[in-house]
């Protein structure tokens, strides 16, 4: 059944719960069940709401640091993104280098004499490597998927505890010394 609400009704109930408005009077406004909305809504809104307040109590952290110590926070914190950036990046050449690694360690099944296989050693051989090499080839996107889930397992089982705060200590060497 299609929505009584255009795209931009739509959109505005969403950016106004942001606001803080109640799903019950948005729905009789709009004509629809509160539960239309929450349905739509529910879950997300409440996620952004929780990382907006995340965010909030970030830049309060932050600015509550002398100058120097923000500019490294920040630039540790890019730094943690490029890192995530490039894991994500080789993750996925990894995987593309294990799916046709694969494809090879398939073509050579072709190879074997299935009613003597002892005589495709090479063959057999050829499978063996190419199928380890696809197994190395896809450790680091294998870890982060895993860690991936690990993560929101955690997160789904402390869903109503908000998260434990940690805390990261750096430490400026200078060179010359």
């Amino acid at each position: 059944m299609a929505s009584p609400l255009t795209p931009k009704q739509w959109e505005a109930i969403r950016l106004r719960l942001l606001a803080g408005e109640k799903g019950r009077s948005l729905a009789r406004e709009f004509g629809i069940s509160e539960t239309a909305i929450r349905k739509r809504f529910g879950s997300q809104t409440k996620e952004i709401k929780k990382v907006a307040n995340q965010l909030v109590k970030a830049e309060e952290a932050l600015s509550s640091l002398p100058i120097s110590s923000q500019i490294s926070a920040r630039t540790l914190a890019d730094e943690l993104k490029a890192i995530s950036s490039h894991l994500a990046g080789a993750g996925k050449y990894g995987a593309m280098t294990a799916h046709r690694l694969s494809g090879m360690a398939n073509d050579q099944v072709d190879k074997i004499d299935e009613v003597n296989p002892s005589q495709s050693t090479d063959a057999l051989q050829n499978i063996a490597i190419l199928t380890k090499l696809a197994n190395d080839s896809s450790t680091i996107g294998m870890n982060l998927l895993n860690a991936n889930k690990k993560t929101i397992e955690d997160i789904n089982k402390n869903d109503d505890e908000p998260p434990e705060p940690k805390q990261i200590v750096f430490r400026v060497v200078d060179a010359s010394e």
